[in-house]
């Protein structure tokens, strides 16, 4: 994850803890609480954590290991098994320690005939150190990367396994980057050129050209407990419009606690060179200003006993949800 430029004050602040942080939509109508009708399949946080689960058992899925290579080929199968055409975008790539990898950016569609679509992405590679360990002894070593990096693409395996069983109205392209968490801690350019390696050069190449979707939904560390998703200046900047969607649709369907309406400042994320790319793109991230990053952020302790179905739910229904809501232009 990057490092944070920019950050601007919070401006807005709603619904916190005090929120049901589970869905409405099997309520019945009693006194002032209205049933929600999702037009959206159910969205199963237990396939969702397996997803994750069988990711993590891979080991770190660290560049130039065989834990990389075997989970690569895990997430292409998968995809097809659920009915997506599939492609690798590979390329040689030089991560900011001088060492050469093989980048392996993942990409799925369905509907490909369908003119109007939207992009959901998520990295699937692992941080190889755990420099935020508060443990200075463990920070060279690497860590489970559960949330920062499996549970985002948890959420799309799910995602693409009930789109088999239920065609949206839209096209759905799904990518899978490679090589973002791989960047200087101490980045100081403007656009943190080390990271987000697997977005940037997608972002540069015909294939961000090719029949481009409505918008994009970026997610990252989509699973930890207690989540709060604030709106980051870049979604705010290019894509204002699918922000509100998307925070409007989580908290009408339950989920207010975790789609905060509260503004914080400028990351860059793989959203920012889809945004480049000339896709309104926004984040579903695990930050705030005040609070930062998820707790357990680079760190051992970003394993699989705390990843959160819950969070997974909250975050997957929404995008589902708002997926499904979307009908093509007459």
């Amino acid at each position: 994850m990057r490092k944070i430029t920019g950050l601007l004050p919070i401006f807005v602040l709603l619904a916190l803890a005090a929120c049901n942080n589970e869905p409405r939509q099997s309520e019945e109508t009693t006194g002032d609480k209205q049933e929600v009708k999702l037009v959206s399949p159910a969205f199963d946080a237990d396939s969702a954590y397996a997803f994750a689960k069988a990711q993590v058992d891979f080991g770190p899925r660290i560049p130039s290991t065989s834990a990389h290579a075997a989970c690569a080929a895990y997430l292409q199968r998968k995809l097809q098994d659920f009915g997506a055409e599939v492609r690798v975008q590979t390329a040689a790539v030089k991560t900011y320690d001088g060492k050469s990898h093989q980048l392996k950016n993942i990409l799925a569609s369905f509907n490909k005939e369908r003119k109007a679509r939207v992009l959901v992405t998520a990295h699937w590679d692992a941080r190889p150190f755990s420099d935020q360990d508060p443990d200075s002894s463990m920070r060279n070593k690497p860590f489970d990367a559960a949330n920062d990096g499996a549970s985002g693409v948890a959420v799309i395996l799910e995602m693409a396994r009930q789109i088999q069983q239920k065609q949206p109205n839209v096209g759905v392209d799904f990518i899978l980057w490679d090589l973002e968490d791989y960047g200087d801690a101490n980045d100081s350019s403007p656009e943190e050129l080390t990271w987000c390696l697997g977005s940037q050069y997608w972002a540069k190449s015909e294939l961000a050209k090719q029949n481009k979707p409505l918008y994009g939904i970026n997610l990252d560390m989509v699973g930890g407990g207690n989540a709060q998703f604030t709106q980051d200046e870049v979604s705010r900047q290019y894509a204002a419009d699918v922000v509100k969607k998307v925070w409007d649709i989580g908290n009408e369907i339950g989920y207010s606690s975790y789609f905060v309406y509260m503004t914080s400042g400028r990351l860059i994320d793989d959203h920012a060179w889809v945004n480049k790319a000339g896709i309104p793109c926004i984040d579903i991230i695990h930050y705030s200003d005040n609070a930062g990053f998820y707790m357990n952020w680079h760190t051992q302790l970003d394993n699989l006993a705390n990843l959160d179905r819950n969070t997974l739910k909250a975050v997957g229904q929404t995008v589902l949800e708002t997926i499904y809501r979307e009908q093509p232009a007459p």
